[in-house]
């Protein structure tokens, strides 16, 4: 008999499975790219479990409330599966279910952000030789011939 120095208990199959990480479950869920952005977003405060702020490690639970912020949106999503895989989306988005209201207000942000942006033209980068020589000839337009 070959001794073993301390607990000789299995892990319990069912208890596995009835709890994944935090990160890796909104990796598998498809909230963020990779399990390193969903580290970094737990660990900066931008998920929260049942309103607190969690670590990557929690384990996850069906039936927690998990608000993910991600980028300008803001999901309220109840956990409906786990997984510690990362699969297609369609199998993703069985994962969890978004609040009606979450989506709602998602919605409306996005159709205000579309209104606006007309008002907001963007750059295009870098002037180019013909918009460096009209700058030249406005700066120079004051100037006096010597």
């Amino acid at each position: 008999m070959v001794p073993t120095g301390g607990d000789d208990r299995q892990p319990d199959a069912e208890g596995a499975a009835s709890r994944v990480r935090l990160d890796k479950w909104l990796w598998a869920a498809r909230f963020f790219k990779t399990r390193t952005l969903a580290t970094e977003a737990v660990a900066g405060g931008k998920v929260q479990v049942g309103g607190q702020r969690a670590k990557p490690s929690h384990a996850v639970r069906v039936g927690e409330i998990l608000r993910i912020q991600r980028g300008l949106d803001e999901y309220i999503v109840a956990v409906r599966a786990l997984s510690e895989r990362r699969g297609p989306a369609s199998e993703a988005a069985l994962l969890y279910e978004e609040t009606p209201e979450s989506r709602q207000r998602r919605e409306q942000l996005g159709e205000q952000r579309r209104l606006c942006h007309p008002a907001f033209p963007r750059s295009t980068g870098r002037p180019t030789k013909q918009d460096r020589r009209r700058i030249v000839r406005f700066t120079r337009r004051g100037e006096r011939d010597e």
